[in-house]
């Protein structure tokens, strides 16, 4: 044990120093705030209560632990004293250290008196650290077992929240594509299939890959049917054709390969005018025309050529 001294004044009782009380087998700290002229009475009170009787004190030559009320206390609780400078300076260089970073870390709000609030947590901190020498914490080898801490919490929680995240993440793992696989595109944006919508099959193919664009687009190789599609889809509306093993699954039937079928339109039509000019040979006025639909581009049209306009 030895006193860490010299501290700015801290706590209700305007502490200015920490006894600092280390297991010798355990490397179990006790950091206690106190008073320079605190001696004996508060061992007493913190350590012995907790600790027992000790078996011998390590310290450095201290007039507080040579006086004759510590020789009666030795005499009364059957103990030795063994003064060690080496082994106390390194403790002490350690305690000076996390005191230090304490302080340091408070500073920057202008508060250098509450270092005696941050003890517990320095002394819970080291207790549950893994020490190098042993690989084992102050805790284990004291009780048998560490204490729980806030992570342990955390970790409960979370699988108990999310029971099913493996199998969540699985499905919705970016797939690799390359070019060439074979992949079903979502038929949620196609408006023209034939039949019931409620009845239409979410996805439609295989199609093979013929490009790559970027991370986010994909371009595919369409059927006839589908040929009026635009053959670029973002990978949201895509998944990877995962087809049948004949060789594991030898009695399945096949599913024959289902492409919804494609309303052909009848007539265009028209739904904006972009622009007009007139022909002076022919006499002739013409209309830049669009269409609905976007497999039918943009032309010009005579007046006598538009539907709505005959």
């Amino acid at each position: 044990m030895d006193w860490v001294t010299g501290l700015p004044p801290g706590g209700d009782r305007i502490y200015n120093a920490c006894l600092v009380v280390v297991d010798r087998f355990s490397s179990t700290p006790i950091f206690l705030p106190c008073q320079n002229d605190d001696t004996t009475l508060m061992i007493w009170k913190r350590v012995i209560s907790w600790t027992g009787i000790f078996k011998d004190i390590i310290s450095d030559r201290d007039p507080k632990f040579t006086s004759a009320l510590w020789t009666s206390l030795h005499q009364l609780f059957g103990t030795k004293f063994s003064f060690s400078e080496r082994m106390i300076q390194k403790l002490e260089d350690m305690v000076r250290i996390f005191c230090a970073y304490g302080l340091e870390f408070k500073y920057c709000d202008g508060i250098t008196d509450d270092w005696c609030t941050l003890l517990p947590a320095l002394e819970f901190a080291y207790k549950t650290s893994i020490h190098s020498s042993n690989n084992q914490t102050s805790s284990s080898l004291e009780k048998g077992w560490n204490p729980k801490l806030p992570q342990d919490s955390l970790t409960n929680n979370l699988v108990g929240i999310h029971p099913t995240a493996d199998k969540w993440d699985k499905s919705h793992a970016t797939p690799d594509f390359k070019v060439g696989d074979l992949l079903l595109v979502s038929t949620a944006n196609f408006n023209k299939i034939k039949g019931c919508k409620k009845l239409k099959y979410s996805f439609a193919g295989p199609f093979v890959i013929k490009a790559l664009h970027g991370e986010n687009a994909i371009e595919v190789e369409l059927s006839e049917e589908l040929s009026n599609k635009h053959p670029t889809f973002p990978v949201s509306l895509v998944k990877p054709y995962n087809s049948s093993d004949a060789e594991r699954f030898p009695l399945r039937n096949k599913v024959p390969l289902h492409i919804p079928p494609i309303e052909s339109s009848v007539t265009k039509k028209i739904t904006k005018f972009l622009k007009e000019r007139n022909l002076r040979t022919k006499k002739v006025r013409e209309y830049l025309v669009s269409y609905s639909d976007p497999a039918y581009k943009n032309e010009w049209l005579a007046e006598k050529d538009i539907p709505e306009a005959a």
